[in-house]
């Protein structure tokens, strides 16, 4: 067996247990281009063996909390430049009846660059 038979063979293998999750788990198949997969699998790939990944818990307490918070002092940094700018935030959300999914969508406006001007 060849080095390039191995690496095809652990590639298949990775991809069946990826596909495996997000089968059974509902994950639509364009997640892979979320900007978050590539470095989830390389984080993956560079851990060493023994690495227990986390639990349900932790990543809807502790690992959750860490991400908001970083959130909120990137937009408090943002946040800083709107008076400049003289943008708005809005946002708009709702339920999907069908399968209780919420949704949010948020919206900078700008008068200043409303025209169609030059950027």
């Amino acid at each position: 067996m060849t080095l390039k038979d191995m690496v095809k063979g652990s590639r298949n293998m990775l991809g069946r247990y990826v596909g495996n999750w997000f089968y059974d788990k509902g994950i639509p198949f364009d997640a892979t281009n979320s900007p978050y997969f590539l470095p989830m699998v390389s984080v993956i790939q560079r851990a060493r063996p023994g690495v227990k990944p986390p639990t349900s818990y932790e990543l809807s307490g502790p690992i959750l909390d860490e991400e908001v918070e970083e959130v909120t002092k990137w937009i408090e940094e943002f946040k800083q430049s709107w008076p400049r700018a003289d943008i708005t935030l809005m946002s708009d959300g709702w339920l999907n009846k069908v399968n209780k999914k919420e949704f949010l969508n948020f919206f900078a406006y700008s008068p200043k660059d409303s025209g169609g001007g030059e950027r």
